[in-house]
């Protein structure tokens, strides 16, 4: 909970590849702490070390079990890359549910896009195999179990290679760089 009379705030973040969805790490591995100076803010949900893209932090308790239970079903988008030329029939898979060791798990959007131009070099960059080719995906949830897009992708014989978050309800990671934070027009995630 926020102490009484501060305001709702929530600080959009774009996590690098490699960093915690924590402050803190016994093991010296890059955190939050590394990027955001911003006492009282605390992860509204979180992104595996091998995601990038976007995270969302809130200063009121309230605001972060909104942003992150899914019972309020706020749609996330993500960018994936993927190991091969998806097919139409993983596609259709992934649109009407594929099942994992942890139950049922469908999008409630995908489709196949353009490699984005605009977007950030990974460090380190991804494997490439030169006779492989690889594909990119848009691929919307109202759920975030864990590491969900990559069993998806994988269900359907198509490896993740790179996973953006790049929306969290209305609030999207462009224009923010890699590693950079702002904090959001509006506080309320819906």
């Amino acid at each position: 909970m926020k102490p009484a009379g501060v305001q709702s705030s929530v600080l959009l973040f774009n996590k690098p590849f490699g960093v915690l969805c924590q402050f803190t790490d016994a093991e010296g591995r890059a955190t939050l702490a590394d990027y955001i100076d911003a006492p009282g803010f605390y992860a509204a949900g979180r992104l595996d070390r091998d995601s990038e893209g976007l995270l969302l932090l809130t200063n009121d308790g309230t605001l972060q079990q909104r942003i992150s239970h899914p019972r309020f079903k706020l749609t996330k988008r993500y960018l994936v890359q993927v190991d091969g030329e998806i097919d139409d029939a993983a596609l259709q898979s992934l649109r009407r549910g594929v099942q994992l060791k942890d139950g049922p798990a469908k999008a409630t959007k995908v489709r196949r896009v353009d490699e984005p131009e605009h977007l950030w070099e990974r460090d380190p960059p991804i494997r490439v195999r030169r006779n492989i080719p690889t594909s990119w995906l848009e691929i919307s949830l109202r759920e975030g179990r864990n590491r969900q897009v990559r069993r998806m992708t994988a269900a359907v014989n198509f490896p993740t290679l790179r996973l953006i978050r790049t929306h969290i309800g209305p609030h999207e990671v462009w224009p923010l760089a890699s590693g950079e934070c702002r904090f959001a027009r509006n506080g309320s995630p819906t």
